[in-house]
């Protein structure tokens, strides 16, 4: 199991949603309160918004007041590189990127800054298969 799949499983894991929005039909929304309500302790990161459901919204990875054990990226991949500069000087280890969210130069520069890598599964669809399995 990886290092995100454990720590996805943990009820004290803290995700981090880069990306996370109040728009309903977004998914930055959607997975936010998704895993908020399934009892995740969730933050949003979004340098345009100052809350999302009502929490308080942090501009970057940076200003979080707590390390999150996941970092969840729902942005699109022009931003990528940026964010995987920013975790990987915060000492990051895990990132998980949404479809759609990365291309090769952003899973490249997250491998290549040694952090364990999720692409291609959505964050919500796996929370569910682990909590059938448990």
């Amino acid at each position: 199991m990886t290092r995100q799949f454990a720590a996805l499983s943990d009820p004290d894991s803290l995700v981090a949603v880069v990306g996370a929005t109040d728009s309903p039909g977004k998914y930055g929304g959607i997975i936010y309160r998704d895993l908020k309500s399934r009892g995740h302790r969730v933050v949003a990161v979004n340098p345009n918004r100052s809350t999302v459901d009502g929490d308080p919204a942090y501009p970057n990875l940076s200003s979080l007041p707590e390390r999150p054990d996941i970092v969840n990226v729902v942005v699109g991949p022009q931003d990528g590189l940026g964010i995987v500069a920013e975790w990987a000087r915060l000492e990051g280890t895990s990132i998980w990127f949404q479809p759609g969210s990365h291309d090769g130069h952003v899973l490249d520069a997250a491998r290549g800054a040694g952090m364990d890598v999720i692409d291609g599964n959505c964050i919500m669809v796996v929370d569910r298969l682990l909590a059938t399995s448990a």
